[in-house]
């Protein structure tokens, strides 16, 4: 059941596609851009994903589980088609010119692939479990549990199909270390940033809809 009277849910959706497709093309990009983080190997991707599992347990707390699934439906081809050519415009950090585009490129297509895969995936997931667990008194059960279960099977379902025996040599022979790395990574951003603001956003919007329902009154 949505919480939201009807023109602001479909503001609200429109906002969310563009802003899931948004996250999904920085993402592509940047985990092409591994880096060293303690000494173990990730990506720059491992800290602007979980936005989508912020943005995802809202919507279902919000909107409801159908409306979420909406937003996904229209992400999943727009976010494969843009991510491809930004991947390939901007490969490894590096502008390749509009040129670029005239030539297949099987490791960013690789990548866009992936992240159409694992978006899928991880997100239905995500909103099975967050839908599932969101009636709980506690209110940070839901998005905590939907966030790990989510991530962890975006994050390996994604590295196992764009780098497994990939032509990018240090992708291919450290995507388990990144996958695993990266997991982690997304957990304690998300754990330690995303569900408090999750809270932080929920009581917020919640006391504005309160507000405007006493004025309406």
């Amino acid at each position: 059941m949505s919480l939201l009277p009807e023109q602001r849910r479909r503001s609200a959706l429109a906002v969310l596609i563009a802003f899931h497709i948004l996250i999904i093309i920085a993402s592509n990009y940047l985990v092409q851009l591994p880096i060293t983080l303690f000494g173990w190997h990730t990506t720059w991707g491992a800290f602007s994903f979980p936005f989508i599992f912020l943005a995802t347990d809202l919507t279902v707390r919000l909107l409801g589980k159908k409306p979420a699934r909406q937003v996904i439906a229209r992400v999943m081809l727009p976010a494969l088609l843009a991510s491809y050519i930004v991947s390939v415009l901007f490969q490894e950090g590096a502008f390749h010119g509009v040129a670029a585009l005239g030539q297949f490129n099987e490791f960013v297509l690789r990548i866009s692939v992936a992240s159409f895969l694992a978006y899928v995936l991880g997100q239905v997931l995500d909103i099975q479990v967050f839908d599932r667990l969101r009636r709980l008194p506690q209110w940070w059960i839901a998005p905590t549990l939907s966030t790990i279960v989510g991530n962890l099977l975006d994050t390996f379902a994604f590295f196992s199909v764009a780098f497994w025996r990939s032509n990018n040599a240090f992708m291919a022979e450290h995507w388990v270390e990144i996958a695993t790395v990266d997991y982690g990574v997304k957990l304690a951003v998300s754990l330690l940033l995303f569900v408090p603001l999750y809270g932080l956003l929920l009581n917020a919007i919640l006391r504005l809809l309160a507000g405007r329902a006493r004025v309406a009154a």
